[in-house]
């Protein structure tokens, strides 16, 4: 009998090395790799599911993830990242990918105590409980130091095969995969862009200030300069060329008439999009950002286009004091 696994799969060693292990027990592995606005390692993933020889399928978040981004119910780590909560949510899409392929078990590359937020034994068990798996959740590098699942009691997987492994090393786990066959050891990464000190600020300052902020708001904070003029307010400043289109693209894709366009008329800067009122004194801020990350000393009186809507017209700009020592978030 052909006994199946479905293998989270981020890419990096951990998750490779619970495959191969389940691999070489007999188990039939099918790789799931878990997309969010917040975390791009696809391609990652796919790099290693070829080198495994498992299939690889990628699923995404719906916007009921964001619920949990907004109100985690076990907290955040040091950034945005809801660490437990993210996967209470990934490993109950796991479990229905699981009964729908009739699988066996689920399992991860997770190690006990190697991160704090989400792997202390405590959180590992609420992990299996709150997702739905139970014990058909198998995490094969620390096994042994866990409660064993059900698939080893009912003879499917070798326990005396699986691991020990605790803590923050990796030696350990770089020795084994020489010893399993692994020719390549990927660097580590968080992967996740909530643990960023930077950029959680911004989710921070969006859930505070915009609880309904909307999948749209969320993207956006991937993208330039955030600032904030007041609590309804806040300017987003292109860094670069690139950045200055995704903008425009952001402002074509908008959801809210509270979106404004603020592009340079006649000089060379940055495009801002303005998140708040229209306000005659919003305007000048955004328009003073343009100015101040801009060349425009030799502009007599520089202008700006505004967009709002269908709603296109010229403002004289000058750099105010507040634009002049705004932070970024």
């Amino acid at each position: 009998m052909t006994v199946r696994a479905v293998v989270l799969l981020s890419g990096g060693l951990d998750s490779m090395l619970a495959v191969r292990i389940l691999q070489l027990q007999g188990i039939e592995v099918e790789a799931l790799n878990f997309r969010t606005l917040f975390v791009c390692c696809q391609d990652t993933a796919a790099q290693a599911a070829h080198e495994l020889g498992v299939k690889l399928s990628v699923v995404s978040e719906k916007d009921d993830y964001l619920d949990l981004v907004r109100r985690p119910k076990y907290g955040y780590g040091r950034g945005a990242n809801p660490c437990v909560d993210c996967r209470i949510y990934m490993f109950a899409l796991a479990e229905k990918w699981m009964r729908r392929t009739g699988a066996a078990l689920v399992a991860s590359g997770e190690v006990v105590g190697q991160r704090p937020m989400s792997q202390k034994k405590r959180d590992l068990a609420r992990i299996a409980h709150h997702s739905g798996l139970e014990d058909r959740l198998l995490r094969p590098l620390s096994a042994k130091l866990l409660p064993a699942t059900a698939p080893e009691r009912e003879g499917l997987i070798d326990r005396d095969a699986l691991y020990d492994f605790s803590g923050r090393g990796r030696k350990g786990l770089i020795a084994l995969a020489g010893q399993l066959g692994l020719k390549r050891i990927p660097q580590p990464s968080t992967g996740c862009a909530l643990t960023e000190p930077q950029f959680a600020t911004k989710v921070h300052d969006l859930v505070q200030l915009d609880p309904r902020g909307t999948r749209w708001d969320f993207e956006l904070l991937k993208i330039g300069r955030h600032v904030r003029l007041d609590r309804a307010t806040k300017v987003v400043v292109g860094r670069r060329e690139e950045e200055n289109e995704r903008l425009q693209r952001m402002y074509d894709e908008r959801e809210s008439e509270r979106v404004t366009l603020v592009s340079p008329e006649n000089f060379i800067g940055p495009v801002a999009l303005l998140i708040g009122p229209a306000s005659e004194e919003a305007l000048q801020f955004a328009g003073g950002l343009l100015l101040r990350y801009s060349k425009h000393s030799e502009i007599e009186q520089p202008r700006a286009i505004v967009l709002q809507g269908v709603n296109r017209r010229e403002i004289a700009l000058s750099i105010d004091d507040r634009a002049a020592a705004a932070v970024s978030l």
